[in-house]
């Protein structure tokens, strides 16, 4: 906020109660009007209502808009090209390179900018386990964008720890500064620029809460592989025998709502790793979408959206009563609650769990063919973890239409891996096969046709298949061979009628049920072509048969 009247804000006495002793003289910035140190969330609602960034609703929860983007802006990304990590980079589509004299030129302009004005900071950590855990510096010009930053990252615990907190990594979000793509090399007056030499990454142009922590997410999925922890884009829970379940998947395939499940304690429900202790939370908050959220299927997040605390980013309210309206999607498809990790009830404090028994691969397939389980062996489940295919759901990436669309995104979040997907999924089958993981492929998607003719899967039948899967109630029953994946589909599940595991008996043709399966296994097979010189030979053999 460019407060050039000199306005005292309501927690101006007390920005500096918990800065830290590492100014942001470090980080090139100076002469601010008044930089606001890890206030606490009461604080940031105060100074969220008095700049007109957001609105409380019943119940408490703070509704804010992102304005342009309502999601990612994926093809805004970039890295900065330098000697010291060039060689690990997958580069490509999501890792487009930048010249580190065009970052300079932005960052120095960005610096330029942020004199005069507010900024909040939130000094905090990424990873739950002690010895991997990352400190991070969140610097933002929107006081919601803090909040955000405090519900999605874990925070320290006294005074003392804030005052010595030293970043290892450095977020700056800046939205209302634009870029000059003639002159910096971006592609529009967005951008998200990550210099992985200087531990920064610059955010411009964009208000989307999601970029902040995706680009911490990029961060740990380029530092942690390089010390033989395995990065992944899944949520995690774990059962009271101490079985830990991971879910993998793309937004709107059921990562979040799946492992938010009562009867079992929630480790997080985006970004893990894998160590040789067991999996662990990146994270200190959850990142829901919530568009059409359902009170009786999704209770436990269904809750967290009217507790005071929660951020909820681009949903529909009325300003006369203050309800909200998660059916609205007005503003966008892409409707998310930011809150705390302990706003679920059953989630684990310290954000750690085992090693795996069983790997979910989540897909939602619009094409309507795929069956609703299926039991992967090793090299499947490689190969589906490198395929990530899924359907997008409308509003999850900026210029997605309604309709969903037919994507594979490597190792199921492509747009945040840094090395070659080979690289993770070399990481994952070796650990699969230390810790004798099972591996499911899980349907969300369509039944009985696809998107616009058959209907989405029961969530009541997916969690009665999923937990079949989780309890081992699927190790003994009798299973098919599908003709064209290979892969073994179960032939009966407690609590899920047969015919449901026969995706084929709901179409009202055969023949166009399979003309259409042959059609999304030939998507499989000319998508894995880019990958299959990096593959062991039994991996790629491991595809469709066509």
């Amino acid at each position: 906020m460019n407060n050039i009247l000199q306005i005292k804000t309501p927690a101006e006495a007390q920005a500096s109660a918990l800065k830290s002793d590492y100014s942001l003289e470090s980080h090139g910035l100076r002469n601010q009007r008044k930089v606001y140190w890890n206030l606490p969330t009461e604080a940031l609602y105060e100074e969220i209502i008095f700049r007109g960034e957001g609105k409380t609703t019943k119940m408490g929860a703070m509704v804010v808009n992102s304005g342009k983007h309502t999601a990612r802006a994926a093809q805004d990304k970039f890295v900065v090209r330098e000697p010291e990590s060039e060689g690990h980079i997958w580069w490509g589509e999501y890792n487009r390179p930048i010249a580190p004299e065009q970052f300079n030129e932005v960052y120095n302009r960005l610096q330029g900018y942020l004199q005069g004005r507010d900024l909040f900071v939130q000094d905090a950590y990424a990873g739950a386990d002690p010895e991997y855990h990352l400190p991070v510096r969140i610097i933002t010009e929107y006081a919601w964008h803090s909040h955000f930053a405090r519900n999605m990252f874990i925070l320290p615990k006294t005074r003392e720890e804030y005052r010595l907190h030293v970043p290892d990594f450095t977020v700056i979000a800046a939205p209302d500064f634009k870029a000059f793509g003639a002159i910096d090399g971006t592609r529009s007056s967005t951008f998200i620029i990550l210099n992985l030499a200087q531990r920064l990454a610059i955010i411009g142009g964009s208000a989307y809460g999601g970029e902040i922590k995706k680009s911490i997410f990029t961060v740990m999925n380029y530092l942690l592989p390089l010390e033989g922890v395995m990065t992944m884009h899944c949520s995690a829970n774990q059962g009271d025998d101490g079985d830990v379940g991971l879910f993998f998947g793309l937004s709107g395939t059921g990562k979040t709502t799946l492992s938010a499940d009562p009867t079992r304690n929630l480790i997080g429900d985006d970004e893990h790793g894998w160590n040789d202790d067991g999996v662990f939370n990146f994270e200190g908050g959850c990142y829901a979408k919530v568009i059409r959220l359902s009170p009786t299927a999704e209770p436990e997040i269904y809750a967290c959206t009217e507790r005071f605390g929660t951020i909820l980013e681009n949903v529909v309210y009325d300003p006369v009563t203050r309800l909200i309206d998660l059916d609205d999607e007005a503003i966008t498809e892409n409707t998310r609650a930011s809150y705390p990790l302990e706003y679920i009830g059953n989630a684990l404090p310290d954000k750690r769990g085992g090693h795996p028994k069983n790997i979910i691969l989540l897909t939602c397939d619009a094409q309507g063919v795929l069956p609703p389980i299926a039991r992967l062996s090793p090299e499947q489940a490689v190969y589906h973890f490198i395929s990530g295919y899924t359907s997008k759901v409308g509003g999850t990436e900026v210029g997605l239409g309604e309709e969903p669309e037919i994507t594979f995104s490597a190792c199921f979040g492509a747009p945040f891996m840094v090395h070659h997907p080979m690289f993770y999924a070399d990481l994952l089958q070796r650990k699969m096969e230390r810790y004798g993981v099972t591996c499911w492929l899980l349907n969300t998607g369509w039944v009985g046709g696809g998107y616009g003719i058959g209907k989405r899967i029961s969530i009541k039948y997916t969690r009665a298949l999923l937990n079949a899967a989780l309890n081992n109630q699927l190790a003994d029953v009798d299973y098919y061979e599908d003709p064209i994946f290979g892969f073994e589909v179960p032939k009966s599940c407690p609590d899920v009628p047969d015919d449901v595991l026969y995706p084929a008996k709901a179409w009202s043709s055969q023949d166009d049920y399979m003309n259409k399966y042959r059609s999304l296994a030939a998507r499989f097979v000319d998508n894995f072509k880019k990958f299959a010189p990096e593959c062991p030979p039994e991996v790629n053999a491991s595809g469709p048969k066509l």
